[in-house]
């Protein structure tokens, strides 16, 4: 069933004034229920939080793997427009393994669209990065950049990876492989999470010396 945009919107106008994310969570999930087609949104896409998320949550829930999930990201990556969009695909797109995960980020990290790059570090968050066996393989993963939001998503997921392996996190960091610009945001992260010990913290804090 292929909606008009005109559709789409009495749906979302039933919803009422002052509808929430959880609302439209109910009404998508409906939509994909009846197998709607809401490819009507995809010029608009970026003119409201809400087509934005209807188009992706619906448009992947009526894909039946992950693979075609994650190809949907890709095709559609000029229309990963901010970080809150980014930061919602996890809930859409589920890689089964790290190893799912690190072949498509390997790309994504180098792509020229910051949102598709930022994307490369969050898809490991917050499940794939518990597999500390591969942080040896992820440190190859970081690097330089000069966007805002991709320097953001770096230093959150090193943040995750002290949550799991402090030692290891701690040792990558000391080897100073990376610009303080990512690095004082992955210790201030780190410093901030309440699953961190403070010895751990303390330690953490020690490294901004060996930057200055």
């Amino acid at each position: 069933m292929k909606l008009t945009l005109s559709q789409l919107q009495s749906r979302l106008d039933a919803l009422g004034e002052g509808y929430r994310t959880a609302d439209l969570d109910r009404l998508d999930k409906a939509l994909i229920k009846e197998g709607a087609d809401v490819s009507c949104l995809r010029d608009v896409v970026l003119t409201k939080q809400e087509f934005h998320r209807t188009y992706f949550q619906v448009s992947m829930g009526l894909l039946p793997t992950w693979e075609q999930k994650a190809d949907f990201v890709e095709q559609n990556a000029h229309l990963l427009a901010d970080w809150w969009h980014v930061d919602q695909l996890p809930q859409f797109v589920h890689f089964p393994t790290f190893e799912d995960g690190f072949v498509r980020a390997k790309e994504y990290v180098r792509s020229p669209l910051p949102f598709l790059r930022r994307w490369g570090y969050v898809l490991f968050m917050p499940t794939l990065c518990k597999d500390t066996s591969q942080y040896h393989r992820l440190w190859d993963l970081f690097h330089e950049d000069d966007q805002y939001y991709v320097v953001m998503a770096e230093a959150w997921l090193l943040s995750y990876l002290a949550v799991y392996d402090p030692q290891a996190t701690y040792d990558y960091l000391a080897s100073k492989p990376l610009s303080y610009d990512i690095v004082g945001k992955a210790i201030q992260k780190t410093c901030d999470s309440y699953r961190i010990s403070e010895e751990w913290k303390t330690r953490y804090r020690g490294l901004r010396a060996l930057y200055k």
